[in-house]
């Protein structure tokens, strides 16, 4: 099976970076679909087929915590796999990401091997 990946992140640079790492990571990828911001991704969510999202918290006009806000209040959103890709990482920021629901957490820059775990503890296993 081929997973239609969601990157949000404000730079282009770390867009790219994590294309490249899921690419070494040699998993299943039907498409990438890339949003700059929370308010694009809501967008692309509610437009395409999307299995799992990357989302990096501190962007331009609607930052993660809001768009993870939006996605569970959503009901054909809700149940949406995100996994944050960071390098915010301090407690009570972990805490309140727990809170809001996500299913993983990555810091940036992310291995390869990092990437499978993460895809196959939530996707289920990765074919390779």
């Amino acid at each position: 099976m081929a997973y239609n990946v969601l990157i949000v992140d404000d730079s282009h640079i770390v867009r790219r970076v994590l294309i490249k790492a899921l690419g070494l990571a040699e998993v299943p990828v039907g498409a990438f679909i890339e949003a700059c911001n929370g308010a694009e991704a809501l967008g692309v969510l509610r437009s395409k087929p999307v299995d799992i999202v990357f989302l990096d918290i501190n962007m331009p006009v609607l930052n993660g915590m809001d768009f993870i806000r939006e996605v569970r209040a959503d009901t054909d959103l809700k149940d949406t796999p995100i996994v944050i890709y960071s390098t915010d990482g301090s407690d009570s920021r972990r805490e309140e990401l727990e809170r809001a629901k996500i299913q993983g957490y990555l810091r940036k820059p992310a291995s390869p091997e990092r990437l499978v775990e993460i895809f196959s503890s939530i996707l289920g296993e990765v074919a390779k």
